[in-house]
């Protein structure tokens, strides 16, 4: 019993789960001072037998914080296959009343989670998809990329909006509320409205927005280069029939004459650097 338990649980126990499996203290003690079993905090052991993997460091890490500790962030955007790599810095949410000092390796962070916000996943407590989604999404470079992904495939904006606001005041809350706006307002336009910024702020000029072009309105042109910016939102706003409209409305342009250039809403905001740098290319 007790190896099936290890096994499931990345070679991770705790001393409770021990003594529910049947072991006494003296026979945890003597696996202890034998080196079968290592101690990595108080009540919290790992099975020297196999690999210390990121699972369980992560487990280890949130199991050492109680029984009410939650994965959360990055950490538990890994656990949820959100991300590839596990963190190097775990992150724990306990609740307020907790008095669990800061470990080497982990950041806590002391809030009162809904039970809704909360899952086991493989035996662990982790925050729920959304709410993961929206902490994730502001503690990495990626983070739109990474909303916008789940946004496709495992979660729908209602659900992150509604776990938003049940945890408004949290550690990055408002960076997650200007991306949750952005979505609900469209991307699209959000996009344009950056893209005017980084024109401005590049000192760039010569350039008109929603200009006509072959009975169309080209987001940002540059008429006397015959240089037509188009923009794009996110990935989850965009069917099938929007696909073809705006590649057939790119093609009418350019058989005017006009180089197109496109950019979407993930390149204006995580690589603005190289959007200005391509259309000063263009534009030289």
């Amino acid at each position: 019993m007790i190896e099936d338990y290890l096994r499931d649980h990345d070679g991770v126990i705790t001393l409770a789960q021990a003594r529910a499996a049947g072991l006494s203290d003296d026979a945890v003690g003597r696996r202890v001072r034998s080196g079968r079993w290592l101690r990595c905090s108080p009540g919290v052991f790992f099975a020297d037998d196999r690999p210390f993997t990121d699972g369980s460091r992560i487990r280890a890490a949130v199991w050492s914080h109680g029984p009410r500790a939650v994965a959360s962030g990055l950490s538990a955007a890994w656990w949820h296959g959100l991300t590839s790599f596990a963190p190097a810095v775990v992150e724990v949410t306990v609740p307020r009343i907790s008095n669990h000092r800061q470990r080497p390796g982990v950041r806590t962070r002391r809030r009162n989670l809904a039970p809704t916000d909360i899952v086991e996943r493989k035996g662990l407590r982790i925050t729920a998809l959304p709410l993961t989604v929206l902490e994730a999404a502001v503690r990495r470079g990626g983070g739109a990329k990474l909303m916008d992904g789940a946004l496709q495939r495992q979660v729908e904006l209602p659900q992150l909006w509604r776990a938003h606001l049940r945890n408004k005041g949290r550690h990055g809350s408002p960076a997650a509320s200007r991306l949750l706006r952005a979505a609900d307002d469209g991307a699209r336009s959000e996009a344009e409205r950056i893209l005017v910024k980084l024109l401005k702020n590049a000192r760039i000029t010569g350039w008109k927005t929603n200009y006509p072009v072959g009975g169309f309105k080209v987001d940002v042109a540059f008429p006397d280069l015959k240089i037509a910016i188009e923009v794009d939102g996110w990935a989850f706003h965009s069917d099938s029939e929007v696909f073809v409209k705006d590649r057939q409305r790119q093609n009418v342009i350019a058989l005017l004459g006009w180089q197109v250039l496109r950019f979407t809403w993930l390149d204006l905001t995580e690589h603005p650097a190289r959007v200005i740098a391509e259309i000063k290319f263009a534009c030289r």
